[in-house]
């Protein structure tokens, strides 16, 4: 490397540092949640850029960043003498309700950004040993498109392929999804609970609403097709439900090895009921670890 090299590379880091510092301010400003998208528009950048950048540098997410500060401007209000109603809307949650729905929106599902097939779309990916054997993950600018597992890169790389016939391009490119990655395999061997990660994928009306009640099942909890279809206020709906989860091209952020059939049977997954079965079960214990240390 040379010193023209190492000057732009400290250059570039710099900017990166700086763009996380206004971020934060940004974000401290705001008593209302300010989006990753709206959040990364203001700064000039992409939500996914924006996002890798701040989990380098601080180590969580913009989300996690923001719920934490508000949460602290909640405790705060609490010491100073305020009842809990006025704490609440003093730290910026707007009703007490939004304490408790947050589960559901802690992903950033935006719509896709490219047509049907991946048309328009120029997609990046890598992989990695996991656990579960070779993780593949892809992502456009906006955020992960495609999450897969299996025994070989030139098979993941095939069904992405498959997924995004008409991607404008595919390149692999290890370094452009390294936090994603990372993350996830964190998650694989349970250091990671909580994934919160940007997403860029197509979605009809129903397979959203599905899958934003995958995001909010609980990591060591499971819940039936029959039930997650009652959740959508659907009852007669599960085999839709489980037509929506077997779609689902982001599998482990969006967790759908938590839904099992009505009586209990693992029913199918996209990556092998083997892998399902270990997932629930690793989980459990995770469960079960952090109950006896509490």
């Amino acid at each position: 490397m040379t010193v023209h090299d190492t000057t732009q590379q400290g250059r570039v880091e710099r900017d990166a540092l700086e763009m996380v510092e206004q971020a934060c301010r940004l974000l401290d400003s705001q008593m209302e949640p300010l989006s990753l998208e709206r959040l990364a528009a203001q700064l000039g950048c992409s939500p996914w850029q924006l996002h890798r950048r701040f989990r380098k540098h601080l180590g969580v997410s913009p989300r996690d960043w923001a719920a934490a500060r508000r949460e602290a401007r909640f405790r705060g209000e609490l010491r100073s003498g305020q009842g809990v109603a006025d704490a609440l809307y003093g730290a910026g949650y707007g009703s007490s309700s939004r304490v408790y729905e947050q589960a559901g929106e802690r992903l950033g599902m935006t719509p896709a950004s490219y047509a049907r097939g991946g048309k328009g779309a120029r997609i990046v990916w890598g992989s990695t040993d996991s656990p579960l054997g070779r993780l593949l993950v892809a992502a456009t600018d906006k955020g992960i498109c495609f999450v897969a597992l299996g025994d070989k890169d030139e098979e993941l790389e095939a069904q992405l392929c498959a997924e995004y016939p008409a991607a404008d391009a595919l390149m692999r490119d290890p370094v452009a999804v390294d936090v994603a990655l990372d993350l996830l395999v964190e998650h694989l061997t349970g250091g990671e609970p909580h994934l919160d990660l940007p997403l860029d994928i197509r979605a009809t009306a129903f397979q959203r609403r599905v899958w934003n009640e995958l995001a909010a099942i609980p990591c060591g909890e499971t819940r039936s097709y029959t039930e997650l279809a009652a959740s959508l206020g659907l009852p007669k709906a599960a085999r839709a439900v489980g037509g929506a989860c077997g779609a689902n091209p982001v599998a482990l952020i969006l967790p759908c090895h938590r839904v099992l059939r009505g009586d209990g049977a693992l029913g199918g997954y996209r990556w092998g009921v083997a892998r399902k079965k270990a997932l629930l079960r690793q989980e459990a214990s995770e469960q079960g670890a952090s109950s006896g240390r509490a």
